[in-house]
């Protein structure tokens, strides 16, 4: 029987033979250049831009970016195929990765040709280190539309003042695109910018000391009287929220992939500990419980991964796909902590005394529960759809 390759519900699940070179290709090159070298990433809180350098190359700074504007124009599925492979890596580079993709992105999606022309290349060759997605603040986390960083026209363009909180790459990207408040209070206020590195009053915080993710650079930004000319309105004035709600659609595609990764990446290291280590002189691989422990692990992250795949794949046909990118990242991320609890949980004192990956793992996937929206978020959009358009499709 002939497949439908075209499905609207995406039902044809196996790769084609491109993706499946390309998956190689990334795996091959994390392989290479990240797995071996994660610990003193970890260890020095520190990502080598050399690296970067390298993944341009690769194509893995654009994915899913026009090859008009330097990018690898695989398409989204591509995308969360590589999201996977590095995460499994070190998902602190994946994490600089994502963000630098979702930036890129944004500004195909919603620049001026200008706009797109002047910094997309600079992303995708690895010219500029990283790129900034800007838009949580202190008091306006989850509830993004709660945010106060204002942006007021002169006669020369914009003055930002304000600041943000929890920003990936924030003292070593060299592009951020700025959430400000243009209008009145609500989602309807608020519009969106794009500031450079180096700009008069604009400044990093010191990276936070943080639970996982070590390598990658978590900031404050800071906007004091950030002077910006009327060239750095990214898209259409009052309808930032907008932008910042697709954006965050594609970027828990990314986060469901990453998960998976450093799942996956768990339940490897939780089989080795079955393998190697023993009970009483029996192998833990013996022990039925462990047997379980692994068969539900492996089984919640081959459905994470199905899940992932279905939204990226709705995303790359152009279907609606909030939905499904929520449902996604919530059992992605879930599941994922489940595999990397299981991991230490084999390992037993091991685990938590002279192994490096399993405890690393644990601590990096904590986070895929919160940014991009916490699980709660998550179960908040997929029950707003549910509500309104029923359950079947």
């Amino acid at each position: 029987m002939q497949r439908d390759l075209d499905s609207p519900l995406g039902l044809d699940f196996d790769l084609d033979s491109e993706q499946i070179a390309w998956r190689e290709q990334v795996r091959s090159f994390a392989r290479e250049n990240v797995t071996p070298h994660s610990r003193t990433f970890e260890e020095a809180h520190n990502l080598p831009r050399p690296l970067f350098e390298k993944m341009a190359k690769e194509g893995l700074l654009g994915v899913n970016i026009p090859e008009s504007l330097g990018g690898a124009e695989r398409g989204v599925v591509a995308y969360a195929i590589a999201m996977r492979e590095m995460s499994r890596a070190d998902s602190s580079v994946a994490v600089t990765m994502a963000v630098t993709n979702m930036a890129a992105e944004v500004i195909v999606h919603f620049g001026t040709e200008e706009q797109k022309r002047k910094h997309v290349p600079k992303i995708t060759s690895g010219k500029y280190f990283a790129a900034a997605f800007a838009l949580s603040e202190p008091g306006a986390g989850s509830d993004a539309a709660a945010l106060s960083t204002k942006a007021e026209r002169t006669s020369k363009g914009w003055i930002l003042n304000g600041e943000k909180m929890w920003i990936t790459s924030g003292d070593i990207a060299d592009v951020f695109i700025v959430w400000a408040r243009t209008g009145g209070p609500g989602a309807g206020g608020i519009s969106c910018f794009l500031v450079e590195k180096g700009t008069q009053g604009f400044s990093a915080g010191k990276p936070e000391e943080k639970m996982g993710l070590r390598a990658s650079h978590t900031t404050s930004l800071t906007f004091e009287d950030v002077e910006v000319g009327e060239d750095a309105l990214l898209g259409e004035l009052g309808k930032g929220f907008k932008v910042a709600m697709v954006a965050l659609d594609g970027g828990r595609i990314g986060v469901s992939s990453q998960a998976v990764g450093i799942g996956e990446a768990a339940l490897e290291r939780a089989r080795q500990f079955a393998v190697e280590e023993s009970a009483g002189g029996t192998p833990l691989a013996n022990e039925q419980a462990v047997q379980f422990q692994l068969a539900d692990v492996a089984t919640e992250l081959d459905a994470a991964w199905l899940l992932a795949l279905r939204a990226a794949s709705m995303k790359q046909r152009k279907v609606r796909f909030s939905r499904e990118a929520a449902m996604a990242k919530a059992f992605a991320s879930e599941a994922a902590n489940r595999a990397t609890r299981t991991a230490v949980e084999i390992a037993g004192s091991r685990g938590i005394l002279n192994d490096y990956i399993a405890p690393r793992l644990l601590r990096d996937c904590r986070v895929t529960q919160i940014y991009e929206g916490t699980s709660e978020v998550q179960r908040l959009v997929i029950s707003r759809e549910v509500l309104k358009s029923g359950v079947l499709p």
